[in-house]
């Protein structure tokens, strides 16, 4: 057994969504170092653009802004990516958003925007990419998808983000199905349930880490080294048996959670 480039991923291709801040950009850091091309995709040109001249540090790093929320915003950054890439080796859907409200007052708004970033565009933007996929399982490896959940789809988060819990619920079942049907093609499909990491969309985290990490059994919140380490196992040669599956990353959150 030769495991030195057991987590390797040189020379292969990774397109981020989400990728130019918090857990998106931890794997994309992560990837870089194991030797990948990274591209990284954001609603904000500007944030993209900034944050992949920063990893350009650490490897070959190109910002594709884009809005895949939408149908049209996902044909619009696989367009983009092809005219950089013929195939894809690593897909991570990560780009995500939350909302909450109190049960009596919880908008539509609120519904249909988290939904169509955390579910919807995940499905249609693996199906667009399938065949750059497929062409990539070809060349003596799988390719892989990574779907960035929650543990708020794992177990209830007393917090009222109804739509958010629901969303990565469904993903992680998502995960499961396209698994199952994409494990013919060389595709492999999993997921990753982050708990509680500093990001934009996990303030509390961020800006109260000594409050939080007390709620948390391993004693600290997640480092980018907890996020890049879990996925680079799943997308390198290392998590090629692991199929459908939700590695949660929470410093034991879920289980105190009961």
């Amino acid at each position: 057994m030769d495991t030195r480039n057991l987590f390797s991923l040189q020379g292969r291709t990774a397109l981020i969504t989400g990728g130019s801040r918090g857990i998106g950009r931890m794997i994309a850091e992560g990837f870089l170092a194991q030797g990948a091309r990274v591209y990284i995709s954001a609603r904000k040109a500007d944030a993209c653009d900034a944050t992949a001249k920063e990893l350009s540090a650490f490897g070959h790093c190109v910002s594709l802004p884009a809005d895949v929320s939408t149908v049209e915003g996902v044909k619009g950054l696989v367009d983009a990516y092809s005219r950089h890439e013929k195939t894809l080796d690593i897909l991570v859907n990560n780009a995500g958003a939350a909302w909450g409200a109190p049960y009596d007052e919880f908008p539509e708004s609120g519904w249909d925007k988290v939904v169509d970033l955390n579910l919807k565009a995940p499905f249609f933007l693996t199906q667009a990419l399938t065949p750059m996929l497929r062409t990539a399982a070809t060349a003596g490896h799988l390719a892989k998808v990574i779907n960035i959940a929650s543990i708020d789809g794992v177990s209830v988060n007393p917090q009222e983000t109804y739509s958010y819990a629901a969303s990565k619920a469904g993903l992680i079942h998502m995960t499961r199905r396209m698994a199952l049907r994409l494990a013919p093609d060389g595709i492999a499909v999993s997921a990753i349930a982050p708990g509680a990491f500093a990001s934009n969309m996990n303030k509390d985290a961020r800006d109260h880490a000594d409050e939080v990490k007390g709620r948390i059994p391993a004693g600290r919140i997640g480092t980018p080294e907890d996020m890049a380490g879990a996925a680079i196992y799943l997308a390198s040669r290392a998590g090629d048996y692991v199929m459908g599956s939700t590695l949660i990353v929470d410093g034991g959150v879920t289980h105190a959670r009961g």
